[in-house]
Protein backbone atom coordinates (compact mmCIF):
# COMPACT_ATOMS: atom_id res chain seq x y z
CA UNK A 1 0.00 0.00 0.00
CA UNK A 2 0.77 3.55 -0.54
CA UNK A 3 0.74 6.27 1.94
CA UNK A 4 -1.28 9.15 1.51
CA UNK A 5 0.69 12.93 1.21
CA UNK A 6 -1.55 13.27 4.96
CA UNK A 7 0.38 9.99 6.17
CA UNK A 8 3.75 10.93 4.84
CA UNK A 9 3.13 14.61 6.49
CA UNK A 10 2.10 13.48 9.83
CA UNK A 11 4.84 10.90 10.48
CA UNK A 12 7.57 13.31 8.94
CA UNK A 13 6.24 15.71 11.32
CA UNK A 14 6.28 13.24 14.14
CA UNK A 15 9.07 11.80 14.04
CA UNK A 16 11.03 14.99 12.51
CA UNK A 17 9.95 17.61 13.91
CA UNK A 18 8.39 16.43 17.27
CA UNK A 19 4.72 17.49 16.42
CA UNK A 20 1.90 15.06 18.17
CA UNK A 21 0.16 12.74 16.08
CA UNK A 22 -2.20 10.37 17.79
CA UNK A 23 -3.04 7.47 15.36
CA UNK A 24 -6.44 6.51 14.82
CA UNK A 25 -8.28 3.99 17.79
CA UNK A 26 -10.16 1.87 14.73
CA UNK A 27 -9.17 1.86 11.13
CA UNK A 28 -11.59 1.70 8.05
CA UNK A 29 -11.35 -0.02 4.95
CA UNK A 30 -12.87 1.61 2.49
CA UNK A 31 -13.36 0.09 -1.21
CA UNK A 32 -12.67 2.07 -4.45
CA UNK A 33 -14.08 1.81 -7.85
CA UNK A 34 -11.73 4.86 -8.97
CA UNK A 35 -8.35 6.33 -8.14
CA UNK A 36 -7.67 9.28 -9.77
CA UNK A 37 -4.76 10.73 -7.88
CA UNK A 38 -4.37 8.54 -4.22
CA UNK A 39 -1.12 10.43 -2.85
CA UNK A 40 -4.01 13.32 -2.48
CA UNK A 41 -6.77 11.53 -1.52
CA UNK A 42 -8.30 11.73 -4.85
CA UNK A 43 -10.51 8.48 -5.18
CA UNK A 44 -14.39 7.47 -5.81
CA UNK A 45 -15.72 5.22 -2.84
CA UNK A 46 -18.53 2.76 -3.37
CA UNK A 47 -21.67 4.52 -2.95
CA UNK A 48 -23.93 4.14 0.48
CA UNK A 49 -26.78 4.48 -1.24
CA UNK A 50 -29.23 1.75 -1.54
CA UNK A 51 -25.82 -0.60 -2.05
CA UNK A 52 -25.36 -1.28 2.03
CA UNK A 53 -21.76 -0.20 1.65
CA UNK A 54 -20.29 1.06 4.38
CA UNK A 55 -16.31 0.95 5.17
CA UNK A 56 -15.37 -1.74 7.69
CA UNK A 57 -13.24 -1.63 11.08
CA UNK A 58 -10.08 -3.36 10.73
CA UNK A 59 -6.99 -4.33 12.94
CA UNK A 60 -3.65 -4.81 12.37
CA UNK A 61 -0.70 -6.66 13.47
CA UNK A 62 2.64 -6.00 12.66
CA UNK A 63 6.16 -7.57 12.58
CA UNK A 64 9.31 -5.97 11.03
CA UNK A 65 8.75 -3.87 8.27
CA UNK A 66 5.35 -4.72 7.60
CA UNK A 67 1.58 -5.09 9.01
CA UNK A 68 -1.15 -6.92 7.77
CA UNK A 69 -4.94 -7.44 8.52
CA UNK A 70 -4.95 -9.25 11.88
CA UNK A 71 -8.81 -10.75 10.69
CA UNK A 72 -10.79 -11.62 8.25
CA UNK A 73 -12.69 -8.42 6.76
CA UNK A 74 -16.01 -8.96 5.40
CA UNK A 75 -18.63 -6.34 4.07
CA UNK A 76 -22.22 -6.52 4.08
CA UNK A 77 -24.13 -8.66 1.33
CA UNK A 78 -24.37 -5.91 -1.88
CA UNK A 79 -28.00 -4.87 -2.61
CA UNK A 80 -29.74 -2.49 -4.82
CA UNK A 81 -26.82 -2.37 -8.14
CA UNK A 82 -24.23 -3.60 -6.05
CA UNK A 83 -20.88 -2.06 -5.48
CA UNK A 84 -19.76 -1.77 -8.83
CA UNK A 85 -16.21 -3.19 -10.27
CA UNK A 86 -13.73 -2.21 -7.23
CA UNK A 87 -10.19 -1.60 -8.36
CA UNK A 88 -8.28 -0.37 -5.15
CA UNK A 89 -8.87 -0.31 -1.41
CA UNK A 90 -7.53 1.85 1.36
CA UNK A 91 -7.64 2.85 5.01
CA UNK A 92 -9.28 5.68 6.69
CA UNK A 93 -9.02 7.04 10.24
CA UNK A 94 -13.08 7.53 10.15
CA UNK A 95 -16.23 5.57 9.36
CA UNK A 96 -17.05 8.48 7.68
CA UNK A 97 -15.09 11.48 5.90
CA UNK A 98 -12.18 10.99 7.85
CA UNK A 99 -8.56 11.30 6.42
CA UNK A 100 -7.24 8.28 3.72
CA UNK A 101 -4.40 6.85 5.33
CA UNK A 102 -3.06 4.77 2.01
CA UNK A 103 -4.30 3.19 -0.69
CA UNK A 104 -3.53 0.04 -3.61
CA UNK A 105 -4.72 -0.87 -6.28
CA UNK A 106 -6.63 -4.21 -6.29
CA UNK A 107 -4.62 -7.32 -7.86
CA UNK A 108 -7.39 -8.30 -10.19
CA UNK A 109 -10.28 -5.55 -10.08
CA UNK A 110 -13.63 -7.25 -8.87
CA UNK A 111 -17.21 -6.89 -10.01
CA UNK A 112 -19.74 -6.62 -6.96
CA UNK A 113 -23.09 -7.43 -7.80
CA UNK A 114 -26.02 -7.65 -5.82
CA UNK A 115 -25.88 -10.77 -3.35
CA UNK A 116 -22.42 -10.82 -3.78
CA UNK A 117 -19.81 -10.38 -0.06
CA UNK A 118 -16.65 -8.80 0.00
CA UNK A 119 -14.04 -10.53 1.60
CA UNK A 120 -10.43 -9.74 2.78
CA UNK A 121 -8.66 -13.13 4.39
CA UNK A 122 -6.94 -12.57 7.35
CA UNK A 123 -3.11 -11.34 6.31
CA UNK A 124 -3.98 -10.46 2.80
CA UNK A 125 -3.72 -6.67 3.13
CA UNK A 126 -0.08 -5.68 3.93
CA UNK A 127 0.83 -1.95 4.28
CA UNK A 128 5.28 -2.08 4.30
CA UNK A 129 7.63 0.10 5.05
CA UNK A 130 11.75 -0.28 3.50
Amino acid sequence: MSFTNFLETEILDHVFAGAAYSAPGTHYLALFTAVSDGEAGSVTEVSTSGTAYARVAVSFTTSGDTTSNSGAVEYATATGGGFGTVTHVGVYDASTSGNLMCYATLTASKAIAAGDVFRVPAGDLDITLN
